[in-house]
């Protein structure tokens, strides 16, 4: 008889998170997806100054020393601080966060698929484009899920929307998200051929219920093999 091998999914949290975190907060999605993948996370590289909080990418809880939160770059340079709305003309720190990913790839993968929430969700977008145009050889993702993801503001990241991406994805947004408006997550779709979406009637996280289990199921069973 044969058995599914679970697919293996890089995970990057959202803005003010780290990995410790944001597993915690996809528990209900790791056990919603039991035995079917396996999800790995990782941790971006700049640290948050804890006392800058003018962010629309985050948690409204304040952050408790020892948290270690995180960040995938920043909108405001001089301030080290992320606000998904905010236009810059130049961020602060992709670079280092593509290098972070493609470590994780070299050492940890290979994988699957990847996901990402807020931040993390339009940073998977980007380096989504970057393997469409083979700008990042090490980049092989077959299909990713993306979480209130919104287009970057930065004219320095206009180029990655260029260009349409084939790479499959799921969309999943919330129709009360605050923190990433609807909009922002409707817009992005565009970048993408074809894309599968998810909408929730609640705000900013993983959405992972039953209701919500035979739309992902869909999704991944498309990338899953038999031994």
């Amino acid at each position: 008889m044969s058995a599914t091998i679970p697919l293996r999914i890089l995970c990057l949290h959202g803005y003010r998170q780290n990995a410790v975190s944001f597993r915690e907060k996809t528990g209900a999605l790791r056990k919603l997806l039991k035995n079917r993948v396996e999800l790995v996370y990782i941790t971006a590289p700049h640290e948050v100054p804890c006392q800058v909080d003018n962010s629309q990418d985050s948690e409204k809880a304040p952050i408790a020393s020892g948290e270690n939160p995180r960040g995938w770059w920043f909108s405001d340079a001089q301030q080290r601080s992320f606000s998904a709305g905010q236009e810059c003309d130049v961020s602060l720190g992709l670079e280092e966060s593509v290098e972070v990913v493609r470590t994780a790839v070299r050492e940890q993968g290979p994988f699957d698929g990847i996901l990402g929430f807020s931040q993390g969700a339009a940073m998977v977008a980007m380096l989504l484009a970057m393997q469409e145009r083979s700008l990042e050889p090490v980049l092989s993702f077959r299909f990713a899920v993306i979480v209130s993801g919104f287009r970057s503001a930065c004219v320095q990241h206009a180029r990655f929307y260029d260009d349409p991406v084939a790479v499959p994805t799921l969309h999943v947004f919330g129709e009360e998200d605050a923190v990433i408006p609807i909009q922002m997550s409707r817009k992005l779709l565009t970048v993408f051929k074809e894309p599968d979406v998810l909408a929730h009637s609640r705000g900013h996280f993983v959405p992972a219920t039953s209701a919500h289990k035979p739309v992902y199921l869909n999704f991944i069973q498309r990338f899953q093999k038999q031994t």
